[in-house]
């Protein structure tokens, strides 16, 4: 049997790559994807064959990540329970897709992943591979029995990974999980599942990665221009950049000034809340002004369609129903949507903050003439028409309360 696994080099990736070897009698194809989380793939490869990989795949797919994912869900405004940003919801998909490529190349009869049996990326993975490849079994050790009990806690996993001369550097619980890429950081679990507990308190502010906190950030604002193109930013700084460029340039003006963070309690796809601290600062900038260029530019009941849609489309990311044909359709109608989403959007950054400074566009539907609380000089709009619509749109109110009278 051959499985291709989602590999991290992390404790419990690596004891999961053994134990897949052993219980199955299996060969091991171990796949890691690089989407933004910088050093923490060094090394992985010697590591993922020591352990007893026959076989390991490394990918910088950063590119693909900005381009075809964190790109597309950013045109639709998504917004998981209006705060969070997904960053790792959009990555799974991704990650999922590519371990089914990697497994048919292979001629692998399964994938397996080492999410918990309790979150949200289990569904995530197995809802893209069954779109993509429903033929592959996918093997999920913590929804075993078994595993859980050879492995009921952190300690066990580590003196497994002594006894069989595994090497990770674990020894002993961190205080939080994270989980990086390109959009963001999430931290998770440890003291964090208190919700009382103040995540943004001097005593804790080593545990951000991607910005500085708000307080400490420069006392100078710093101004930002983003050009956009059928709803995507094309340029920062009048600088052209890609997809990927783009977030890296935002990751690094948002991060200085300490923008992006976030503190919620969620509701899990599974049924339970959870508590999450996020850093999301170049998503948080390309968010408000794609959202700032949008007003200008885009029809009212074109909008309100749209948005009346974003708590759907976020939950299908969530979920993990990126490939699915419902997520497919509404991001037909996001792209119509986003035809004419063009022009420039200056923002300011100070201290945790994002402020408008500007919009323009050369398709912008706003017209300062019709919109003057002076004499109107095109005469496209007669204020005493107001008093037939007031009337018209009065009418079913003065009906219901002279109902309510009797």
């Amino acid at each position: 049997m051959k499985i291709v696994l989602a590999y991290s080099g992390g404790l419990d990736t690596s004891v999961i790559l053994r134990w897949l070897k052993e219980t199955y009698q299996a060969d091991i194809v171990a796949f890691a994807a690089d989407l933004g989380q910088g050093e923490e793939l060094s090394g992985l490869r010697q590591k993922a064959l020591r352990t007893g990989a026959s076989k390991i795949y490394i990918e910088d797919l950063q590119e693909e990540f900005a381009r075809d994912f964190i790109f597309p869900m950013f045109r639709a405004g998504a917004i998981y329970e209006s705060q969070y940003f997904l960053g790792t919801s959009i990555a799974r998909p991704l990650i999922a897709k590519r371990m089914v490529e990697i497994a048919r190349k292979e001629k692998a009869q399964a994938i397996a992943h080492g999410a918990t049996g309790k979150g949200n990326d289990q569904v995530r993975f197995e809802l893209t591979a069954a779109a993509l490849a429903p033929e592959l079994e996918t093997i999920a050790p913590w929804r075993q029995e078994r595993y859980r009990d050879l492995f009921p806690g952190r300690a066990e996993m580590i003196q497994y990974c002594e006894d069989h001369k595994i090497p990770v550097q674990a020894t002993a619980k961190k205080p939080y999980s994270m989980d990086r890429n390109l959009l963001h950081i999430s931290y998770e679990a440890g003291m964090l599942e208190d919700p009382w507990f103040d995540a943004f308190s001097p005593s804790n502010k080593d545990m951000f990665t991607l910005s500085v906190a708000p307080e400490d950030a420069p006392d100078k604002p710093e101004y930002v221009t983003l050009d956009f193109v059928k709803g995507d930013c094309v340029a920062v700084n009048g600088k052209k950049l890609n997809p990927l460029g783009v977030m890296k340039a935002l990751n690094k003006l948002g991060g200085k000034h300490g923008v992006g963070r976030v503190d919620l309690v969620e509701n899990r796809f599974v049924g339970m809340k959870s508590r999450g601290v996020y850093e999301t600062p170049g998503g948080a900038i390309l968010h408000f002004a794609h959202r700032q260029i949008e007003t200008l530019t885009m029809d009212r009941e074109v909008m309100h369609l749209r948005d009346s849609l974003v708590p759907r489309y976020a939950e299908l990311v969530y979920y993990g129903f990126w490939f699915a044909p419902e997520r497919l359709a509404l991001q037909a109608l996001v792209e119509e949507s986003q035809k004419n989403v063009a022009g420039t959007v200056r923002v300011k950054l100070y201290k945790g903050g994002l402020y408008t400074a500007g919009r323009k566009s050369p398709v912008s539907l706003y017209n300062p003439s019709i919109a003057t609380m002076d004499a109107d000089p095109t005469k496209a709009y007669n204020q005493s028409d107001a008093t037939g619509f007031i009337r018209l749109n009065a009418l079913r109110l003065k009906v219901q309360a002279q109902v309510m009278k009797k």
